[in-house]
């Protein structure tokens, strides 16, 4: 019985003209759920959906516009269906794309099997996968749609020199582990956190002995090369330059002392800024009704008397978009300093668009950089996991791949992981 049903469906690749509608529908019908994933294993999913189980609370993001966003800055991408029946109903789908990254320096071991000059470190950068927006129909699960986009995913990514595949879910979404580090045999691997802030009415100050700048893309490009080197930083892209000169990349912005300490090493701070507001839409779940009177009233009072200048920030009970930051580092004493005024000028700049909320930024939690970033814990999650797989050693059940190129071990300390906003 189970094969028969299996039989009923099969995989193919989307059509924009043919498919996006019902592409669409499906995505709606799927926001179901405490994490925003079908059950059945659409894994990496919305992750999406920031948890708050002690106060009900969660934030929520859905995709808006181009189905293929997240995938499209890759050269080599996909985006797969499952049609079920006659009918061919559209019951699943997936996105996959191909990109070279930086794999900094965890699991790096040289070959056992070699010696003296002869042994071989893996190479800096790899051709990685990356699977997303794993769906499948609530109405259609537990027939192996899953299990067959994932499959079918994986394949053509391993035949466009993938050495690896990653995806990532949330710790609360136990469904989705359980299918990826179980039959798929992924494991988890890093831990990034999202540091959100909201975007208030009024400006923040930023010290008089901050001086911040704008670097155009090609300095922006030669700084980053400096400051993140291949075997320091990981998932770093190699169209670096390409992701700086973007239309939705609004800056790269440096932040240094205007009259610095000579007797202290020189500090400075450095990120990029990304217009997400065209791409999706994050909205605040489950508030109580107290808050909800609480921030209009604020909002009411703000706009009656602004210059009280009342801390109100917009309504994020409806859908709103949201800035992300990215590529954050920093140096020297006042490092910290500056890149808390990075994050005000940021803000400040937000403020100019009315579809813009949030301000926010995936960072590593051991990163120096994420303790400066300004934060409300309610726009804030430590939940997400990514998970990875050795597409080669799973492909060939090499056990010398295996040894060499462990890239699950942890990050070696000074690692840091680059949170690619294109994928958000």
């Amino acid at each position: 019985m189970d094969g028969e049903k299996k039989a009923v469906f099969r995989v193919r690749e989307f059509d924009m003209e043919r498919d996006l509608a019902a592409a669409e529908e499906l995505e709606r019908r799927c926001q179901v759920g405490l994490c925003g994933d079908s059950a059945d294993g659409s894994g990496e999913g919305k992750r999406k959906t920031k948890r708050k189980k002690k106060r009900g609370m969660s934030l929520s993001v859905e995709q808006v516009g181009d189905p293929l966003a997240r995938v499209r800055h890759a050269p080599e991408h996909v985006m797969l269906v499952a049609e079920y029946g006659e009918e061919e109903e559209m019951v699943g789908i997936i996105k996959a794309c191909v990109k070279t990254v930086t794999r900094g320096g965890a699991g790096k071991k040289l070959s056992s099997a070699s010696s003296g000059p002869e042994k071989r470190q893996p190479p800096a950068y790899v051709k990685v996968a990356c699977l997303l927006g794993l769906r499948v129909s609530p109405s259609h699960r537990r027939l192996g749609i899953a299990t067959a986009l994932v499959e079918r995913a994986e394949e053509w990514c391993r035949a466009r020199g993938a050495a690896h595949a990653t995806m990532a879910t949330t710790t609360s979404n136990a469904a989705s582990l359980a299918l990826f580090t179980g039959r798929f045999g992924y494991a988890p691997f890093r831990r990034p956190e999202f540091l959100g802030r909201p975007v208030h009415a009024h400006r923040l100050d930023i010290p008089s002995g901050h001086r911040v700048f704008q670097l155009p893309p090609p300095l922006a490009a030669a700084a980053y090369a400096r400051l993140l080197a291949p075997q320091a930083a990981e998932f770093l892209p190699a169209d670096m330059p390409a992701l700086l000169a973007h239309k939705l990349t609004l800056g790269t912005f440096v932040a240094i002392e205007s009259n610095p300490d000579p007797s202290l090493p020189p500090s400075f701070a450095v990120l990029s800024v990304w217009d997400s507001t065209r791409s999706m839409r994050l909205r605040v779940r489950g508030a109580p009704a107290l808050l909800r009177a609480s921030l209009a009233a604020l909002r009411a009072l703000d706009r009656g008397a602004p210059w009280m200048r009342v801390p109100s920030i917009p309504d994020i009970f409806r859908p709103f978009g949201a800035y992300l930051l990215y590529g954050l580092r920093m140096s020297g004493p006042a490092g910290p300093a500056l890149l808390r005024s990075l994050c005000h000028h940021a803000h400040n700049v937000a403020r100019k668009n009315p579809a813009c909320a949030v301000v926010a930024a995936d960072v590593a939690p051991d990163d120096p950089a994420a303790a400066a970033v300004p934060r409300w814990r309610r726009f804030s999650c430590d939940e997400d996991v990514w998970c990875i797989k050795n597409l080669i050693k799973n492909d060939n059940n090499n056990a010398a791949t295996a040894s060499d190129d462990d890239w699950a071990a942890p990050a070696p300390p000074g690692a840091v992981l680059f949170v690619d906003p294109r994928e958000f």
